[in-house]
């Protein structure tokens, strides 16, 4: 995997917004805090424009992030929230500059798009982490971003998880929301996922179609060879009048549990308050013990 250049003080990132609207104002402490890192922010030319839920038209949203692609000066790229409409815009993008000169891609939930559509075709790494909407939320998810941005030693350690299948193992990282994994199946932009260590996450989903999607990626093979599965945030989960009968990591365990790959449980990351920064690309170690434990 290529691995961008780490940021110094002084450089330039930009921010875009290719899915959901956002306002001037949620995009207020993102910039300070940027500026307090010593980084200079270019804004996408049209983040702060409306089309229905979007920030802008598909052509809007496409040409801003294309720019900051192209722009040699922008170091890394930060969307400002998730949503939906970054599949709407994915097949837009020219990444032959991005491959001339990588540059961090950052964001969760619907980034997942990019994270997938650019570990499969240009073999780079990127960042799952908090964005700009969600700045406020949590210090030390903040912190690991700067650590990570800035090339400095990342490593967490956190309480084991009765679903949690013990052992230890070592792989490329990949993986996002289960929701835009299961979206992005047979597409251009599908992950490979063999001897890896997939991450998956998801928000405000019923518990079938957590079943479904699971399902999904058992019979497509995604889950057979892993190196281990790391689960986030489950939350938000909906139920019908007659109950599935299973809670989320339920579900997540019996699709997978045949194989003998270590499983970790309630990783801080994904749609829940802790959401530390995973260097997706990135070849990590982890340990699925009495404690937790993921090296990179």
């Amino acid at each position: 995997m290529t691995n961008p250049s780490y940021l110094q003080k002084g450089d330039t990132i930009g921010i875009v917004a290719p899915a959901r609207k956002i306002s001037e104002s949620e995009l207020k402490l993102a910039i300070t805090t940027f500026e307090l890192w010593g980084l200079k922010v270019k804004l996408g030319k049209n983040i702060f424009r409306i089309c229905n839920q979007f920030s802008g038209t598909d052509e809007e949203r496409a040409n801003d992030f294309q720019e900051m692609l192209n722009d040699v000066s922008v170091k890394a790229i930060i969307c400002a929230r998730g949503g939906y409409g970054t599949l709407r815009i994915i097949d837009s993008l020219d990444f032959k500059s991005f491959q001339k000169n990588p540059k961090w891609i950052i964001g969760y939930s619907d980034v997942t798009v990019l994270h997938s559509h650019i570990h499969t075709n240009f073999n780079c790494q990127t960042l799952h982490a908090t964005m700009p909407i969600n700045f406020s939320q949590d210090a030390e998810s903040l912190e690991t971003l700067r650590k990570s941005l800035f090339g400095e030693k990342n490593s967490y350690t956190f309480e084991s998880h009765p679903l949690n299948r013990m052992g230890n193992a070592e792989g490329i990282l990949t993986g996002g929301n289960l929701s835009l994994l299961y979206a992005l199946t047979g597409s251009v932009s599908d992950i490979n996922t063999e001897n890896k260590i997939l991450f998956i996450e998801d928000l405000d989903e019923y518990l079938y179609h957590i079943d479904r999607m699971m399902l999904n990626l058992k019979r497509s093979g995604k889950l057979k060879n892993l190196a281990a599965l790391i689960v986030g945030g489950m939350s938000g989960m909906k139920d019908n009048l007659i109950p599935f009968g299973k809670t989320a990591e339920e579900i997540i365990f019996d699709t997978v549990k045949e194989y003998d790959y270590p499983i970790c449980f309630g990783f801080p990351a994904g749609h829940i308050t802790k959401n530390f920064t995973l260097p997706l690309g990135t070849k990590v170690r982890l340990n699925v013990l009495k404690k937790i434990d993921l090296f990179f």
